[in-house]
């Protein structure tokens, strides 16, 4: 026989079935369903492990776990929560739960975790403090349930992270968790923007550079990896950075310290490395593009963000998060009808969770009462569509040939004409999705930001009209 499993859950039918299954692999299981039955019986046995729920008969199941803590510092605790969200799995991750499992859970992935609680002992480690409840991350499907124990495990080291994802899926929110929550909190958290800065200035804008160093170089300036010591230095869109600073950024993540351009001496900076991007690197190593040693280095924790396709259950908590949002933002209180939640969940979302709060932004400022119905959220989603290719009625290419048809544009004429009717709805749309919001655009449209503040002038499309606040 097993050594004994004490059981903390309230829910008959998922008790019965989690002492069915430790049963089954020889573990004697004592149940209980309340944290005062719990310390009688912590009082008066040893267990090898412990699992217990969060929300129970007669309180919280995590708040009260420093005491079970302070009388049995080595046994393993095992978490168990339907309240599935972020907030949750960084208060099991202080309470240094053993593991974090969201309901419902993997049966044989529990079991597993209690196999191996049973004959280990917990990390010695101290919690990372109190837990914010305003965290950016919302979610409870399982998608993002992964999302959250996987920024659990990395709060208390300073593994270089890699969050992977479609743009506007909130690569950034995961950086600033794993920050605000870990270790490295009281230090800066700074972002850069591969994808955002000149080729021929990202190395100043990393490294920094000394006076002279170059034409323009006026005075010495303080690169991103120097400002974010001792905290986090965020690389967004790291699949676009040159490969020239590539191989700078490697011998810094090496050795732990930089030369700003035009200097002698090296300095060394204590960072911790999140980065992100959009793009899938495998073949720009196999092109060249990106260094492959590089990547190794960067990807010791990846962490895949879901599209919001993938993660639909999502969506009405996500509409009531950016509600709230936006009444802090000097907007009117809003809520918002259920059928037109169900409308927000049959969308495509190409922008992902970015586009969900742009558009919860326009029908929060245009409602007319209180309430966001079903009429008003189908009347902006149908203008989201306005100016782009229909993707029901047709084909790309059949909307295209009906346009030349239409047209008839003149000989020696075709591409310049109809690379101008469909690039500008196409901008618009991006500039519409992203509030007008010109490097989040870009972003979306996979651009530079000088590209495509050239061709809007040469267009004649105005950024600010997209803007969210009208």
């Amino acid at each position: 026989m097993n050594d004994p499993i004490l059981l903390v859950e309230d829910d008959d039918a998922i008790a019965t079935v989690i002492v069915t299954a430790l049963e089954g692999e020889g573990y004697s299981v004592d149940r209980c369903p309340a944290i005062a039955e719990r310390d009688t019986l912590l009082a008066a046995n040893t267990y090898a492990a412990m699992l217990t729920d969060v929300i129970l008969e007669d309180g919280d199941g995590i708040a009260s776990l420093g005491r079970v803590r302070e009388a049995h510092p080595n046994m393993p605790i095992i978490v168990l929560s339907a309240q599935n969200t972020l907030d949750t799995a960084v208060r099991a991750s202080e309470n240094e739960a053993f593991e974090y499992f969201p309901k419902p859970f993997d049966l044989d992935d529990l079991i597993r975790a209690v196999r191996q609680a049973a004959g280990s002992s917990p990390s010695d480690e101290t919690g990372a403090g109190e837990a914010d409840s305003t965290l950016p991350l919302v979610g409870r499907s399982q998608a993002m349930q992964g999302v959250f124990r996987m920024i659990t495990r990395v709060l208390r080291n300073d593994l270089t992270v890699l969050v992977l994802g479609e743009s506007g899926t909130g690569k950034e929110l995961v950086a600033e968790a794993i920050h605000q929550l870990g270790s490295r909190k009281t230090g800066p958290f700074v972002a850069v923007n591969a994808a955002a800065i000149p080729r021929d200035l990202i190395e100043s804008e990393l490294f920094g550079h000394e006076k002279g160093a170059f034409t323009g170089a006026v005075g010495q300036a303080i690169g991103k990896f120097e400002q974010a010591n001792g905290g986090t230095l965020f690389l967004d869109e790291i699949g676009d950075m040159p490969i020239e600073a590539q191989t700078r950024l490697l011998r810094a993540l090496q050795s732990g310290r930089i030369r700003r351009i035009g200097g002698r001496q090296d300095v060394a900076v204590d960072v911790r490395i999140v980065a992100a991007t959009n793009r899938d690197l495998s073949p720009l190593i196999a092109s060249g593009q990106f260094r492959e040693d590089l990547f190794y280095r960067l990807n010791v924790v990846p962490i895949e963000l879901p599209p919001l396709r993938a993660r639909r259950d999502d969506i009405g908590s996500l509409t009531n998060h950016f509600l709230a949002q936006a009444e802090e933002d000097g907007l009117p209180r809003r809520r918002i009808a259920e059928d037109a939640i169900k409308l927000l969940e049959q969308q495509p979302w190409r922008g992902n969770v970015r586009e969900l709060r742009n558009l919860i932004y326009r029908l929060a400022l245009m409602a007319r009462d209180d309430v966001i119905d079903l009429a008003l959220a189908s009347e902006i989603i149908g203008r989201e569509r306005d100016g782009t290719v229909a993707a029901g009625s047709g084909s790309v290419e059949q909307a295209m040939m009906d346009w030349i048809e239409r047209e008839s544009p003149a000989p020696g004429a075709l591409y310049r004409a109809a690379s101008a009717a469909f690039e500008k709805p196409l901008f618009e749309h991006a500039l519409r999705v992203t509030g007008g919001n010109q490097l989040r655009a870009a972003e979306l449209l996979g651009i530079n930001r000088n590209t495509l503040r050239k061709r809007l002038a040469e267009l004649g499309i105005v950024a600010e009209a997209f803007s969210i606040r009208g």
